[in-house]
């Protein structure tokens, strides 16, 4: 049985996350030509951060806040923005010959207390099984308390892995690594995650930047499932199973 990858490009690599939904096509192109280089050593699932098509729209209604009268409009333009970079990671894929589609968490999610409740992943396992590359995004989903909220792409990483029983996972950034003190961390499990200092991200961003990651990552590396954080450069040395010069995120204990 050919294994999973999960695959996370991060919003900031594909968009300038300064503002205005600005998708950055050209480096857009020259992933997925790693991607499509590499399309038949692994089943993949791609997962894209929201970037500057949705965080804006997110903090304009306070979508993370809870649902008002006044917010409701926010789950449309938010939901709207991010559709609008998800279509055009799946065109550049399809244009590279890879077989991808656009799978939306707003119609399959539930969270509660801005934690996913439910996914549905048993169509995405199909998708999987015929050589289909679902890719979902950091999307606004419903909340059963607090009426919506944001689901990052960090979050539906963590479920995604479980779910799909992958042992592969990478995050790619726009930086080498985990940084501390301007080097790579090559290592982080809890031990090592309590004595560093990781700052936020600098643009708008609603779902916690690299601290928001190291903790769903954390999560997954509890499961037993390590994950790598490297430049987005490196795509097509993960995709190869190469070293990348990145971080791994690792179980406390495991080498």
């Amino acid at each position: 049985m050919t294994e999973t990858v999960i695959l996370k490009l991060g919003g900031s690599v594909i968009t300038d996350k300064s503002g205005g939904c600005a998708i950055d096509h050209a480096r857009l192109r020259e992933i997925v030509d790693q991607i499509a280089a590499r399309g038949a050593l692994a089943a993949l699932v791609l997962v894209h951060g929201a970037g500057s098509c949705g965080h804006p729209e997110a903090r304009r209604y306070r979508i993370n806040d809870g649902l008002t009268t006044e917010t409701v409009p926010g789950v449309y333009h938010t939901h709207a923005a991010v559709l609008r970079l998800n279509a055009a990671v799946v065109d550049a894929l399809r244009d590279a010959g890879v077989e991808a589609i656009g799978i939306h968490p707003l119609d399959l999610a539930l969270a509660e207390g801005g934690r996913l409740a439910s996914l549905e992943t048993r169509h995405i396992a199909e998708m999987i099984r015929h050589g289909i590359v679902p890719v979902l995004h950091g999307d606004v989903v419903m909340d059963r308390l607090k009426g919506a909220c944001i689901v990052s792409g960090d979050q539906l990483v963590t479920r995604l892995a479980i779910a799909l029983r992958s042992r592969r996972v990478g995050l790619a950034t726009d930086v080498a690594g985990v940084l501390q003190n301007g080097s790579v961390v090559p290592r982080i499990d809890r031990n090592v995650a309590e004595t560093l200092e990781i700052g936020g991200s600098g643009n708008t961003d609603v779902t916690g930047g690299m601290q928001g990651k190291i903790r769903e990552l954390l999560a997954l590396a509890d499961a037993g499932i390590d994950s790598h954080i490297f430049h987005v450069s490196k795509v097509g040395r993960f995709l190869d199973g190469a070293e990348h010069g990145g971080t791994i995120v690792t179980r406390r204990g495991v080498s």
